[in-house]
């Protein structure tokens, strides 16, 4: 299959397959209009998220709690760029790269969810609005890999390496950088910048056809 291509056009946004219907995420039947400028996945993402009709589908970000300087500023840069798509970051909750990247994204107005693995959603991290105590402990990782659109590894850690192995074995996109684990199937970035225009472009190739 040829690369998709992305048009948008009065706050559409149009490829081969149609028009991206973003509450159900799929590709409804229509002509790209004539006055349809051409855009990237990124700056597609941009235009359905200024127009708040978008489901909140998550991308997760995960990587250790006791993360590097670079790897807490790269976290907090990818959750800002996330977050000014109008995207959702689901995460672990808690400290490190998890509580980087809620603030990137929180201080950007985009919503973040956090599973944490406590009884009590309070041990979530000031930048979680909308904490979850599972109660699983490190169970919650699968569910993390299962519910996100793509996976981002900023850094790596043993409970990392659980995220990516389920999202490789759900065959969910998985994308690393700034030490994140060099394992088959993980999509290495160079920069934060970098990682979030690969989540765009696997995030819109997940968008079916109606």
């Amino acid at each position: 299959m040829n690369k998709t291509e992305y048009f948008a056009a009065d706050d559409t946004i149009y490829s081969q397959f149609g028009r991206l219907d973003a509450w159900m995420w799929r590709w409804a039947p229509a002509a790209t209009p004539e006055t349809a400028n051409p855009v990237s996945a990124q700056d597609a993402l941009s235009v359905i998220g200024k127009t708040g009709a978008a489901r909140k589908i998550p991308v997760g970000v995960i990587g250790p709690r006791d993360a590097t300087a670079e790897q807490l500023a790269g976290a907090e840069a990818i959750g800002a760029a996330l977050g000014a798509l109008g995207l959702t970051v689901i995460c672990g909750g808690k400290s490190g790269v998890m509580e980087a990247v809620s603030k990137g994204c929180l201080s950007a107005g985009g919503l973040t969810v956090g599973l944490v693995p406590d009884h009590d959603w309070r041990f979530a991290n000031d930048f979680i609005a909308l904490p979850i105590a599972t109660g699983l402990s490190e169970g919650r990782n699968m569910v993390i890999a299962k519910s996100s659109a793509v996976l981002i590894a900023v850094g790596g850690s043993y409970g990392t390496l659980s995220e990516i192995a389920y999202g490789l074995h759900f065959s969910k996109p998985v994308i690393g950088l700034l030490g994140a684990p060099h394992v088959d199937g993980v999509e290495m970035a160079n920069d934060p910048q970098d990682a979030v225009s690969r989540m765009a472009n696997h995030f819109l190739a997940s968008v079916s056809a109606s």
